[in-house]
């Protein structure tokens, strides 16, 4: 499930003990991750109101006994996996890191036999991101195939192939409340929003009205500057007479 054949090659190496596994302790990114790793879980905690337990708890799957994982933990109230994440901010955006994590959150919610996880972030620009991703049935079958291939090559000894997989699109569920008001963009179009609102929902109401007073057999009806159109699949659409010139129909 990956597109880098390197990094593959490298840890089919690691488990055949052909060569040691990579040392981290210089990796910054990685450092970070782990010294940010309780906060995370702390942070999560006081604003979910839940609590996380079975910290850096190793399971194996109750049937597949080498596929294993450890856990960040386990949401008490709910049983989801939990997974802390440290990431930078630089273009930071919640679909791409469901992305980037996709393939560890489906084998750990595999192997924990549980249908929903947590992605917990926290950035280097100090901001904290909660994404729930649910269980994608398909996707951990397609999962599941590509670890018995690459665990069958470190028996074998014959290098492994990638497999590449579309993860599943993740569904972001929006988790934070963001106050706008220092965005002018945001006044501008507030504004035009609240003046037009009474206006708009007279229009969709004179619209509706319109609609349930056309005679079912008709194909058009022009009358004080309106004319309504019915099509073939039977949708109705109208014209303000007054701009015939350059009017755009409204559905």
């Amino acid at each position: 499930m990956s597109h880098d054949e390197a990094t593959l090659l490298r840890l089919w190496h690691e488990k055949r003990g052909e060569v040691e596994p990579a040392d981290l302790s210089d990796v910054l990114i990685v450092q970070l991750g782990l010294v940010t790793e309780d906060i995370n879980r702390q942070w999560f905690e006081r604003n979910s109101g839940q609590r996380v337990g079975q910290i850096q708890h190793r399971i194996v799957h109750r049937t597949i006994p080498w596929m294993a994982a450890t856990l960040d933990g386990l949401v008490e109230e709910t049983g989801a996996v939990f997974e802390a994440k440290f990431m930078l901010p630089w273009s930071f955006s919640e679909v791409a890191a469901a992305e980037k994590h996709m393939a560890q959150l489906q084998h750990n919610m595999l192997v924990a036999g549980r249908k929903n996880s947590i992605l917990s972030i926290i950035t280097g620009g100090g901001k904290w991101v909660e994404i729930s991703i649910p269980a994608d049935p398909v996707y951990q079958t397609v999962l599941v195939a590509a670890e018995k291939a690459f665990w069958a090559s470190v028996q074998t000894g014959e290098p492994p192939r990638l497999v590449d997989a579309e993860p599943p699109r993740p569904r972001i569920e929006a988790v934070r409340i963001v106050d706008m008001i220092s965005s002018n963009s945001w006044a501008e179009f507030a504004g035009i929003f609240r003046n037009t609102r009474v206006a708009y929902l007279e229009h969709e109401r004179a619209k509706s009205e319109l609609k349930s007073l056309l005679p079912e057999d008709a194909k058009e009806a022009i009358g004080h500057g309106i004319r309504a159109r019915r099509s073939i699949s039977g949708s109705v659409s109208f014209d303000v007479l007054e701009m015939e010139s350059g009017h755009a129909s409204i559905q």
